[in-house]
């Protein structure tokens, strides 16, 4: 398994972490897909659109939409919100590899979400073998 260490600089932001993610991959040789993980209670990952910087925007829009920062939860960290857009967004993706490499559509990338930064955060990718 091999853990990159990420810094996020906003409380949410969605930080394009494919480059790290198919460095990481080269270094797995006989694998056949990645499990990528984040280990966080408040962030994620998730595979989207990544030439256009508005749809990762607009999906933050959408988020904070859904779940406003301050709507009166009982958790006392102030950051229930987080947690709830991270369970929405999902802590883990399963990535197949082609030839060694990422298999992402012609637009995909993959993010790493923070919903409760600035933060100093991990995320694992696995090997998965045939």
């Amino acid at each position: 398994m091999r853990r990159l260490t990420l810094s996020s600089d906003r409380r949410e932001q969605m930080i394009d972490v494919t480059d790290l993610v198919a460095e990481a991959v080269a270094e797995m040789p006989d694998a056949a897909a990645v499990l990528l993980h984040v280990p966080h209670t408040t962030a994620a990952v998730t595979v989207n659109e990544g030439y256009d910087p508005a749809v990762a925007a607009d999906v933050l829009g959408i988020l904070r939409e859904l779940v406003p920062r301050d709507a009166g939860y009982s958790h006392l960290e102030g950051n229930s919100d987080s947690h709830a857009k991270a369970i929405m967004v999902g802590s883990t993706q399963l990535v197949p590899l082609d030839g060694g490499e990422l298999a992402l559509g012609r637009w995909q990338r993959v993010f790493f979400c923070e919903f409760d930064g600035p933060r100093n955060r991990e995320l694992w990718i696995s090997a998965v073998t045939a």
